[in-house]
């Protein structure tokens, strides 16, 4: 097992070590923070909680073969925040 960590801000991603196959962020976010989005894999999988700070849509985005992104709510889900640059302000 290959296991590396990274105390940092994690709406910023790890760009050294991407793309990824599959991003999973379990912090609720303004929005869908592009720097993750960038770094998904084209045929990889990116699951957010998105919305206001009381409750948000957690939202499966796929990036297709070519690129194409598509997304889909899944469910109305309630997370603590997501802080740094590209989340909440403090």
């Amino acid at each position: 097992m290959n296991i590396q960590v990274k105390i940092d801000d994690g709406t910023l991603g790890w760009p050294e070590n991407g793309p990824y196959d599959v991003i999973l962020v379990t912090a609720g976010a303004p929005t869908i923070p592009e720097p993750l989005l960038e770094q998904l894999k084209p045929g990889g999988r990116f699951v957010i909680p998105v919305g206001g700070g009381i409750s948000q849509d957690l939202i499966r985005i796929r990036k297709s073969p070519e690129g194409e992104v598509s997304r889909e709510v899944l469910e109305h889900v309630r997370f603590v925040p997501l802080i740094g640059k590209e989340g909440w302000k403090e």
